[in-house]
């Protein structure tokens, strides 16, 4: 393993482990969970499964959202006399949408090392095949949970000029999938991962009320954990908004709420929906 101690400091690594499929592991998080002093642990139990795999028989403790801020600082006090540590979460890249902030920004103020061991993401591996736009995107983790609050999450997304990507629970995916086909429109593209990199891994791809039918269509297709991304239509936008453009925008104006009007004007004339919108609301009341 890398030296990385600095005279007397120790070094907290931040190690990916496998989303599902333990092969997934690198060589690099494997040796290095090998040779650090502790693990800590999202939760122990699930944790000791992928080290028994590996042989890993270093000592592990929990670090979770009920304990850490109770015992981050004795850990960093740990790291500065000379300890190495590792952060993994129970599955993928620790603090995506998982515990760790706490340890994570005590030590960067307390100057102490940090070092990534990259690997496994269950948001970038729902990407990486999703064929959508990732340029830009936004992560959100979980979304709400109660419907009038997640309903108001998918309205805010709009006008829909990026890819966004959320995580959602089994119970939860089709009453999630239902909102989100009542919000967005059929140009709307949508990609859902089920049990990415597990035995029955699945990927659903379509308009909103295609992905919706998918998975309402089978109980055993609501079963797993769940990533999703949304996008809006892919097709060939102009840069600038011509007179046409900003006539009809005008027109519909005083009888469409804005973001109503730009989705209408930008289907129509196949332009920018953002600019539509900000057009619209240039030209005040």
């Amino acid at each position: 393993m890398e030296d990385t101690k600095t005279k007397d400091n120790g070094c907290l690594y931040v190690v990916a482990t496998p989303i599902g499929h333990l092969d997934d592991i690198t060589y690099r998080a494997v040796e290095v969970l090998k040779s650090c002093d502790l693990i800590l642990c999202e939760d122990t139990r699930h944790s000791k499964r992928l080290f028994q795999n590996y042989s890993i028989e270093t000592p592990l403790r929990s670090l979770h959202a009920h304990n850490e801020h109770q015992i981050s600082k004795g850990l960093i006090e740990r790291i500065k006399a000379g300890e190495n540590m590792a952060l993994v979460s129970d599955a993928g890249t620790p603090l995506i949408s998982d515990p760790g902030f706490t340890l994570i920004e005590l030590a960067h103020r307390q100057a102490v090392k940090i070092v990534p061991i990259p690997g496994p993401s269950a948001v970038i591996t729902l990407l990486s095949v999703a064929g959508l736009p990732v340029q830009p995107f936004t992560f959100h983790g979980f979304i709400p949970p109660k419907q009038k609050q997640r309903v108001a999450f998918y309205e805010g997304l709009l006008p829909l000029d990026q890819t966004h990507v959320f995580y959602e629970s089994s119970h939860r995916i089709v009453k999630s999938l239902i909102d989100l086909e009542a919000v967005f429109n059929d140009d709307t593209r949508v990609c859902v991962g089920r049990e990415l990199t597990k035995r029955f891994e699945h990927i659903y791809s379509g308009n909103p009320a295609q992905v919706k039918t998918q998975i309402e269509s089978d109980a055993q297709h609501q079963k797993g954990e769940f990533v999703v991304a949304v996008s809006g239509q892919t097709i060939a936008q102009k840069n600038v908004l011509d007179k046409s453009s900003q006539q009809l925008a005008l027109s519909l104006k005083p009888l469409l709420p804005p973001k109503q009007a730009a989705a209408v004007v930008a289907e129509h004339c196949q332009v920018n929906k953002k600019q539509v919108y900000e057009f619209i609301i240039s030209q005040g009341d």
